[in-house]
Parts: structure tokens; sequence; C-alpha cells
């Protein structure tokens, strides 16, 4: 049987349920780390470079687009790609993920096959036997 080595993925969400759902979703083959707001996940991107970034965009401090932009304008981030996660999926919304820098975008409630199949689309990850 072939076992799939993840990689490491940074959930932003200032809920925390939301950060246990999507972790639990995920952390079967991948290392995840949390972040509860834009200006944590700007830190911990830089401190731990994640090959991934699941981040909403309604959050205190600072919202997704504005730290989204922050990471891609970094020269040690800008090349981590992101994923909004939102429960807002107007597309004025995704228009304006994509000029800030996001890579994809998943609109709450979404499902877990959904978001495997996003994560995989950024992670080429081999498989070992």
């Amino acid at each position: 049987m072939a076992r799939r080595k993840g990689g490491k993925i940074l959930i932003v969400d200032d809920e925390k349920n939301i950060r246990h759902l999507v972790r639990s979703m995920v952390s079967k083959e991948n290392t995840v780390i949390e972040a509860e707001d834009g200006e944590v996940a700007i830190y911990m991107a830089r401190r731990h470079k994640p090959d991934l970034i699941l981040m909403d965009i309604m959050m205190p401090k600072m919202d997704g687009y504005t730290a989204c932009k922050t990471i891609k304008m970094g020269p040690i981030t800008r090349a981590i790609p992101v994923v909004m996660l939102t429960a807002v999926g107007y597309e004025l919304n995704v228009e304006l993920a994509r000029g800030m820098g996001a890579d994809g975008y998943i609109t709450k409630p979404f499902s877990q096959q959904n978001l495997l199949d996003m994560i995989a689309r950024f992670l080429k990850v081999p498989t070992e036997k």
C-alpha cells in the first residue's frame, strides 16, 4: 500500500472551530499550523514557510485580503500558494482575492473532498511505497 506524505499547511481563521474542522479534514496526510488572524498569518508564513496557506477573508486585526497581499509581496513568502476560504462567494470577492494574489478560492460550506482536491492542485507531493 502506498503512503502519501503531505505538505505543511497554514490554516488561518479567527474562528477556532473552523480551524479545528479544517485541521481534521487535512491533518491525516499534512502537517498543520494555525493562525487566528492576518497579522499572525504573516508572522507564521515567514517563520514556518508553509507549502500552502488556507485563509479566511473576514478576520479581526487584519483581513485575509491584506494578509494575502502582504504575503505575496514578501520575498520569503511570495511563492507560497494562498487559497481563500470564505462564506462570501460573490464574484466580486473572488476577483478581489485574485487581485490580492490569491491562488484559489473556496466558498464555505465546502466538502472535505473539495478541500482535498484544491490542496492537491498546489501540493505536488510524491507517493512513498
